[in-house]
């Protein structure tokens, strides 16, 4: 068998091949698009699906699409009974404030920076080179190893149900779409609209709020005119499991607009319920719902979306739950923290999930980690959602480090090569360990 060394400089001599393989995934903006024929998730998902089969085939895999979702990459016969790692080929917006070209793949000090080079395209041929690094140097697994790429992660992994619909799912396995060491639990997410409706008049004066607002990270640009006059808010970009590494910019606002007394009635009470609530409130402490367990830790709340109507402001919130609460808990609770005259509803509701952090294969992919990085590989549970959530039998396991947070889906997105090139090893490992390598 090779030793760890031995593996180390493969993959330095492989690297020029990685980074021009990743340049050209890097290049689509696979964002969802309109629904068209063979491409139900938009043409620039599907293109970076067949980008990853024609990049596979050059090496010599097995390789399909199924049902226009999901492309595989196959080493072994068995379909019905293999190892499966399974990452996304999609992608967020890249929205504005970019260094450098989001689609380009970009090298400056040690990084590479790129839309996808972390989430998760970078993490996903990192997979890939591990199975062609095992292949070329003869190190063949018992089991059949299927790496599976999606087209859907970002926008709700309906591509999951549709692999589903004509293919078995995999006895176990691993999505390099987290962090390290090896994921056991991933919290309970619900997302709410809260509606509220102002009856005296006093909603005419702001305008309708301008800017990017998206569920997957908190807003940091918003500007409105309030009494005609203009108003911007500057925060920082961050995804919206970690806000407390960014600033609001709808929190930002509606606590200068208290401060400043800028509005009268009830929207004035309305921006003070607001601030009061939300701004650098990130537990759920300013709502009376600040849940903890020793398991996952606080609950998160981020808002991300404010909308105006003429009578009414809706506001959309996300909160990831610890693994030992239900959702029944933290509705009730918000219920009680609401303002008069407001409608509560649910509008995403994803459960937590828990594996037996004991069990023999999560056992062996923090051997893998341990063996590779020398760190503390007890498992752990993550804030965010993976397909962990949706292929049965899949756990999260890798590519951030522990530190490592609130990278994705913001300007100048950015992996580093040393990480990468380490993700490749530790894969590696993994799946020889998963699979008890044949000699």
């Amino acid at each position: 068998m090779k030793t760890l060394q031995d593996i180390d400089a493969i993959i330095a001599k492989q690297w020029p091949l990685f980074t021009e393989d990743l340049a050209k995934l890097i290049a689509i903006p696979s964002t969802r698009g309109p629904s068209q024929s063979h491409a139900p998730f938009g043409e620039q998902p599907r293109r970076a699906l067949e980008q990853i089969v024609a990049i596979a085939k050059s090496y010599g895999f097995q390789t399909g699409i199924v049902n226009d979702a999901m492309a595989y990459v196959q080493w072994g016969e068995d379909s019905s009974n293999y190892l499966g790692v399974v990452g996304h080929l999609d992608v967020v917006s890249a929205g504005s404030g970019w260094t450098s070209d989001p689609f380009t793949l970009m090298q400056r000090n040690g990084r590479l920076y790129g839309r996808g080079v972390l989430d998760n395209k970078g993490p996903s041929l990192a997979c890939l080179y591990a199975l062609k690094i095992l292949h070329e140097t003869h190190l063949r697994p018992q089991k059949t190893v299927r790496l599976i790429f999606g087209s859907d992660e970002e926008s709700g992994s309906q591509d999951i149900k549709m692999y589903l619909q004509q293919q078995p799912a995999p006895v176990f396995g691993f999505t390099p779409d987290c962090k390290y060491p090896a994921v056991y639990g991933e919290r309970g997410i619900v997302n709410y609209a809260i509606t509220t409706t102002i009856d005296d008049g006093s909603l005419k004066q702001l305008s309708s709020l301008e800017g990017e607002q998206a569920l997957d990270h908190v807003p940091d640009d918003i500007k409105v005119l309030i009494k005609g006059q203009p108003l911007h808010i500057s925060g920082r970009r961050t995804p919206t499991n970690a806000p407390e590494l960014g600033e609001n910019a709808l929190t930002l606002l509606a606590e200068k607009i208290c401060q400043q007394h800028l509005v009268q009635g009830e929207l004035a009470g309305y921006f003070s319920w607001l601030a009061n609530s939300f701004h650098e409130q990130h537990y759920g402490e300013g709502l009376g719902i600040n849940f903890a367990d020793a398991a996952s830790g606080k609950l998160i709340v981020a808002p991300y979306l404010l909308q105006k109507t003429k009578t009414k402001l809706r506001l959309e919130i996300a909160i990831r739950y610890p693994v030992s609460y239900q959702e029944e808990e933290v509705t009730v609770g918000l219920k009680k923290a609401l303002l008069p005259h407001s409608q509560l509803q649910i509008i995403r509701s994803l459960k937590s999930v828990r594996h037996d952090p004991h069990d023999p294969n999560v056992q062996a992919l923090s051997q893998a980690y341990q063996e590779v990085t020398g760190l503390d590989a007890t498992p752990v549970t993550t804030t965010g959602a993976t397909y962990a959530r949706f292929m049965p039998n899949i756990i999260a396991f890798g590519p951030s480090f522990p530190g490592q947070k609130g990278i994705a889906h913001k300007q100048d997105e950015w992996m580093s090569i040393q990480d990468l090139q380490l993700n490749i090893k530790i894969y590696l490992q993994a799946i020889l360990k998963l699979c008890k390598r044949k000699e």
